[in-house]
């Protein structure tokens, strides 16, 4: 089964589902004339991707108002960014995606590309990365599991990212400081430094309102940054102040 017929399998669901309101793994698995398993799988993907609840032995819609309302609100903006961050990226590239909530937006924009090599620490972007119509080669840097990041990090992790170069990191931050660079609550930051090193260029992605928080834990000195994708409501002072650290300036359109 292809990809695509995946994909058109999903939509068939959705539709059932939107008709229906609930739908059970026995009734695809015939509709589909695919098995129980695949079924499954289908159902924890789009469960993934906001779009259904899964209940046993099926799933359920997703009520109107959280679909409309408040999920929405809470990733416009950040897709946006992750948009915008996503055009950086040509065929063929090596990239290092890491794990957080703007950095998994990209992921829905990699089915143009063709020929990626991705490596990344967690294990949602790579189920998101797994689902991808051209399947780029996934890598994963194992490792200890940290729970407060939900990603992979330790030594093991660090030796494993040293195996290889690559051409772009993605990766997030909790907040900025233009004076030193980016920062984060989570003590764990000897990952995001080797991911910087093997990486030829950092493309750090975050909303603008997280300038000037009071965060300890320096990342990413402004040394180590190559661009930084934010959105268009960055103050012009603080966009020229990381310009003047070498840092080039990317600004995605604002979404509410």
């Amino acid at each position: 089964m292809t990809k695509r017929n995946t994909q058109q399998r999903r939509h068939g669901i959705l539709n059932l589902l939107n008709e229906q309101g609930e739908v059970s793994v026995d009734e695809l698995s015939l509709l589909f004339e695919t098995s129980v398993v695949t079924i499954r799988k289908d159902l924890t993907a789009l469960e993934k991707n906001g779009l259904l609840f899964r209940r046993y032995g099926g799933a359920v819609a997703v009520p109107q108002d959280i679909t409309q309302g408040s999920y929405k609100l809470l990733s416009a903006n950040k897709l946006s960014i992750a948009a915008t961050a996503a055009k950086l990226i040509d065929d063929h590239n090596r990239i290092i995606i890491d794990s957080g909530s703007t950095t998994i937006g990209i992921i829905s924009h990699l089915n143009d590309k063709r020929g990626l090599v991705v490596m990344t620490n967690s294990l949602l972007l790579a189920n998101a990365i797994h689902d991808l119509e051209f399947e780029p080669t996934l890598l994963m840097t194992g490792g200890t599991w940290d729970p407060h990041s939900e990603s992979f990090q330790g030594r093991i992790a660090e030796q494993v990212l040293r195996s290889y170069n690559f051409d772009q990191l993605f990766i997030g931050a909790d907040g900025l400081d233009l004076a030193r660079g980016t920062t984060t609550f989570n003590e764990l930051t000897g990952l995001s430094k080797v991911m910087a090193e093997v990486s030829r260029e950092v493309v750090v992605m975050l909303e603008s309102h997280k300038l000037g928080r009071r965060i300890p834990n320096l990342e990413l000195p402004w040394s180590t940054v190559n661009k930084l994708v934010t959105d268009d409501r960055l103050p012009l002072e603080a966009a020229a102040a990381i310009r003047q650290q070498g840092v080039e300036v990317i600004l995605a359109p604002y979404q509410e």
